[in-house]
């Protein structure tokens, strides 16, 4: 149970924090919370549905069906979560003008929710599907059903609460900051999933390692830990990157703050024409 407790937890970590940063980021939002919970059945149903469609999947593209997929889904979500954050920008001011406000009220655009609730999705089907194979395969191995119960119970418990704790620790910063704050850990998640998603493709050889490993790090900071593994899931942190891997996150990163720059409102006021005083005689 402790086992698959520990499995369930570093999975269920991983979309809180996600779903942490993305809700902080949001607030303020009108209709968020349905939104994001449609994203959520939509994840857990989709990662029941292709936990039961691996074994094909993997033969479609040579045995390395998991890598493959889980690249798709972290390239799709790291698009996502770049123009929910380019839409962020555009409409910081109408946002911070309703957290200011009490009971004032935001047009936001359906565009926007459905990207939320898509870029939720895929988070929670990505980990849900590892958590169903996962399972599945402690079953087969001769585990009780009840202790995968307990043990997804517990590990569920522990990483919505470390997640509660990222939301809650992010609104405690001023309304001014809350932005500034959540964009930068969002451009940080983009490039983190980019990241790993080089990573998965070159173990399917299907991209280019180059010097692998570039650095070593995990007798400073193991992935295994909870530390390792909150900023695996925050920043990308990744003890033994290829080349690849980190040129891929330094050229995310650069090219999120150039969109950012480029689709970022104008701040400059229209001069204001003088009012030439009267001549008098």
């Amino acid at each position: 149970m402790i086992s698959f407790a520990l499995i369930v937890f570093r999975e269920a970590l991983e979309v809180a924090l996600i779903l942490g940063v993305l809700v902080a980021a949001t607030k303020g939002v009108q209709n968020r919370a349905s939104w994001i919970w449609a994203g959520v059945g939509l994840g857990l149903f989709g990662s029941a549905v292709v936990a039961l469609s691996t074994e094909r999947i993997a033969r479609a593209v040579e045995g390395f069906g998991q890598e493959v997929f889980n690249a798709a889904v972290l390239l799709t979500a790291a698009v996502l979560i770049t123009s929910t954050l380019i839409w962020m920008k555009r409409h910081s001011r109408e946002l911070c003008a309703r957290l200011r406000e009490i009971g004032g009220e935001v047009s936001c655009g359906r565009r926007h929710h459905s990207v939320l609730a898509l870029a939720v999705a895929l988070s929670v089907l990505r980990e849900g599907s590892e958590v169903v194979l996962l399972g599945h395969g402690m079953l087969a191995g001769g585990t009780m059903f009840i202790d995968v119960l307990l043990g997804s119970a517990l590990g569920l418990g522990l990483g919505l609460l470390v997640g509660a704790g990222i939301y809650y620790g992010l609104l405690k910063a001023a309304t001014r900051h809350i932005f500034s704050v959540t964009s930068f850990l969002l451009v940080l998640l983009s490039a983190g999933m980019v990241q790993q998603a080089v990573g998965f493709l070159s173990a399917a050889d299907i991209v280019p390692s180059g010097i692998y490993p570039l650095w070593d790090t995990s007798w400073i900071l193991s992935e295994r830990s909870y530390l390792g593994q909150t900023l695996h899931v925050l920043i990308g942190y990744t003890a033994r990157p290829s080349l690849m891997q980190i040129v891929s996150y330094v050229l995310t990163v650069l090219l999120v703050v150039v969109l950012l720059r480029r689709f970022a409102p104008s701040s400059s006021k229209p001069a204001m024409p003088k009012m030439s005083r009267p001549v008098t005689a």
